[in-house]
């Protein structure tokens, strides 16, 4: 658990809104918080007695500040504008009616008055909230009611055991989730016979164990993979925790892949430039016409004129194009560079031939009929990218479209430097599980994997390199060796099915123990996925750590967290700079 425990004190009041110097009780909250060592107060903030306001403020200090203690004073009586209540329930995840109690308890003892307090108080994510009266003698009175136990109940909101606390009160430190072999003996042989009775906290929270039996049991971690059935856990260790801080503890993780230099072509589809791309040609390279026509001075006007040249769009081995003198006129092409001392170009419907050669192939004399501006009709160097000129920026994504290839390939750049693109691997794991590709009649309790495939697909359409790892059966010897497979080619390994609570789920066993994984969680408050784990695991190749993402079996579910959390993190991998996808409120 933290040293200090961050705080935000919270004024909900119409009056103390519109005039701060009106606001007693927020300030005295804060002076009663900060009198006691471990707390700080972090953030305060004086608001109107609005629903959607004391939502907006209360969920962005539990969501992105993550405070690990909200208090919030005012509203919470029987006025008309009194919505504190109202909108802080909403927000909950879990209530915590017991500290609501022990806080009425307390008041009523002093005032019947209390009796008139709506007050409530809960979990939102990982940080407690508490609702306070809004008169600096209540607040006073609140909030020594709860003081002494609230790093307790912080640190158990927040997956802690409470360990140290239950040692402090019952004499001393013990085995975590098994009581003191004097206090088993002394159960077995003063109470019934029959009931021996076990108080242990288990890493999610407080999790009651009861057995008759004298044995030791262990947590989540150390649970040996041949453990038996009949000794298996029966809850979760693994805290539920909101999407918000599961997407937090990945991407907290996942940092960009390094740079490579690539050369301009297809396989640069998908990539993230990490450098600014700077033209070393112009656009156009030489004056080019713009349509078919003829290559004039435009001081000479309308009137009949020898075609003295002809350029065409095609590579010339001489220094210069050929030289324009007033009076005379020059065939030419779109794309076909301009004669020196050309200043227009007229397109070819704007003329008449007057006469031709004897032969009847060339033309020696057209007739202008339009009469045409300066520079008209012409491209000149540079008038679509100029040398020096930046044209594609560091952290920009090259599409499948090909715009960003065709510029690279129009301006002299032969390489670039790109984010090096991540691999993700993808393994289902199972002894029911075969292959969807097997021709063979499923036998009884046999399913066609269809995981693989969905996943692969959508890493395809996601512009993302993978690696198809196949099928594993529920063997930790074959699921040990087809995840290191996959951690030593791939940046990311991705498995489905084998993390909920069967006897055959193995996977969180096996990346803790035989792979020497961190698990930064086990479960999420969602559904479909509750069960999807992620972990990192240390790189056999060296540098950062690899990622792996547990999936659940479900077809539904294994889709559906892949999209939130894998897709985002490999995106995050290859650079990137907007790698989550975008959200909306809905109201």
């Amino acid at each position: 658990m933290a040293s200090t425990l961050r705080v935000g004190v919270l004024t909900i009041s119409d009056t103390a809104s519109q005039d701060q110097a009106a606001d007693i009780s927020g300030p005295s909250l804060c002076r009663l918080v900060e009198a006691e060592p471990r707390y700080k107060v972090e953030v305060t903030a004086c608001i109107p007695d609005d629903h959607k306001a004391i939502q907006k403020t209360v969920t962005a200090w539990c969501d992105d500040l993550d405070l690990h203690l909200v208090l919030t004073t005012g509203g919470t009586g029987f006025g008309v504008r009194d919505c504190t209540p109202e909108a802080i329930l909403p927000l909950l995840n879990r209530q915590t009616p017991g500290i609501t109690h022990l806080i009425f308890a307390k008041s009523i003892q002093i005032t019947p008055f209390a009796a008139l307090s709506r007050a409530v108080s809960g979990i939102r994510g990982q940080t407690l909230v508490l609702t306070f009266p809004g008169s600096p003698k209540a607040v006073k009175e609140n909030f020594e009611a709860v003081a002494k136990m609230l790093p307790h109940a912080i640190d158990l909101a927040r997956g802690g055991t409470g360990k140290k606390t239950h040692e402090k009160m019952q004499g001393g430190p013990r085995p975590s989730g098994v009581a003191s072999a004097a206090v088993e003996e002394k159960s077995q042989t003063e109470s019934s016979p029959s009931h021996g009775h076990g108080h242990g906290h288990g890493h999610g929270g407080h999790t009651c164990f009861h057995h008759s039996d004298k044995e030791a049991r262990t947590d989540a971690a150390s649970l040996g993979l041949g453990t038996p059935v009949s000794r298996r856990l029966r809850k979760s260790p693994y805290p539920l925790i909101p999407m918000e801080q599961a997407l937090s503890a990945v991407m907290d993780r996942v940092t960009p892949l390094p740079s490579v230099e690539k050369p301009v072509d297809e396989s640069l589809i998908g990539a993230v430039l990490d450098e600014d791309v700077v033209a070393v040609e112009a656009v156009p390279g030489y004056r080019a016409s713009i349509l078919d026509g003829y290559a004039v001075i435009d001081t000479d006007g309308p009137g009949q004129y020898p075609v003295t040249a002809v350029s065409i769009a095609a590579a010339s081995s001489e220094g210069s194009a050929t030289k324009l003198l007033p009076g005379q006129i020059a065939r030419i092409t779109t794309g076909g560079a301009l004669p020196e001392g050309a200043t227009a170009v007229v397109m070819v419907e704007d003329t008449l031939l007057v006469k031709s050669s004897e032969d009847g192939t060339h033309e020696e004399t057209v007739e202008i009929l339009a009469k045409v501006r300066k520079g008209e009709a012409i491209r000149e160097i540079g008038s679509d990218i100029q040398v020096g000129q930046t044209v594609l920026k560091k952290g920009q994504v090259v599409s499948a479209v090909g715009g960003e290839i065709g510029v690279l390939a129009s301006i002299g750049v032969q390489k670039v430097l790109v984010r090096q693109r991540p691999v993700v691997g993808f393994l289902s794991t199972g002894n029911e599980v075969v292959d969807h590709n097997n021709g063979e009649a499923l036998k009884m309790g046999q399913i066609r994997d269809s995981n693989r495939p969905t996943l692969i697909a959508s890493t395809k359409a996601a512009g993302f390199d993978y690696l198809d790892l196949g099928i594993a059966p529920d063997s930790p010897e074959d699921l040990e060796s087809a995840i290191k497979g996959g951690l030593a080619k791939c940046d990311i390994v991705v498995t489905t099915g084998g993390v909920s609570m069967g006897e055959m789920d193995l996977l969180k066993p096996i990346l803790e123990q035989k792979l020497g994984a961190t698990i930064h969680f086990g479960r999420i408050m969602m559904k479909p996925g509750k069960p999807t784990t992620f972990g990192t695991v240390p790189n056999p190749n060296g540098g950062q750590p690899r990622l792996l993402f547990a999936l659940p079996g479900n077809p539904v579910s294994a889709t559906v967290t892949f999209h939130l959390f894998v897709l985002p993190a490999l995106r995050k991998l290859a650079g990137y700079e907007k790698y989550m996808w975008p959200s909306v409120q809905a109201e």
